[in-house]
């Protein structure tokens, strides 16, 4: 598959791996506009500070929608007209979706559907959450469980699976 041609593509990585910045140079290599899907919720300054650093990496030639606990809808109406769609974060997502009290395995369902359908271009970023220690909490314990069955049929529908490991991107898929 060339380089620019991103269908459906898996970006996949651990913290600070580089995956974002993997992901909007993948889109950024097809022709503008391009639409970001923010699932990101800014609720401490922390969170705020990460979001405008992801923003100022974008210029206009980016459309942004923020989807932070209806990521399915969203992408209902992504990609027509030939534009690249990039959606930063699956895994902030999930944590919407799981701090909500909404239906993990039913929204899963309905996200993957959702980016099978998807006609044009998409690039979904997604973190690696299953290769440190086990979390210490029954929450923790949950969410990487369902981070890693999302990641496995985030995998499944991609035309390819791109892992990022110290901001060097590896082809999996």
């Amino acid at each position: 598959m060339p380089a620019t041609d991103i269908r459906r593509t898996l970006v996949i990585g651990g913290a600070r791996s580089g995956k974002s910045r993997h992901a909007e140079a993948l889109v950024m290599a097809t022709p503008p506009p391009w639409l970001y899907v923010a699932t990101a919720e800014a609720h401490d300054g922390e969170m705020r500070a990460r979001i405008a650093e992801h923003r100022l990496r974008r210029d206009a030639r980016w459309e942004t929608l923020d989807a932070p606990l209806d990521l399915a809808a969203a992408l209902a109406g992504a990609g027509t007209g030939g534009r690249a769609v990039l959606v930063d974060c699956a895994t902030l997502w999930l944590s919407n979706i799981m701090l909500a009290g909404r239906d993990v395995e039913a929204e899963t369902a309905r996200l993957v559907e959702a980016v099978s359908a998807v006609p044009g271009s998409l690039v979904v970023v997604s973190n690696e959450v299953g290769l440190g220690i086990v979390p210490e909490t029954p929450l923790g314990r949950r969410f990487r469980d369902a981070q890693g069955r999302l990641n496995q049929r985030l995998a499944e529908v991609a035309d390819r699976v791109v892992l990022t490991v110290a901001g060097l991107p590896l082809t999996v898929k």
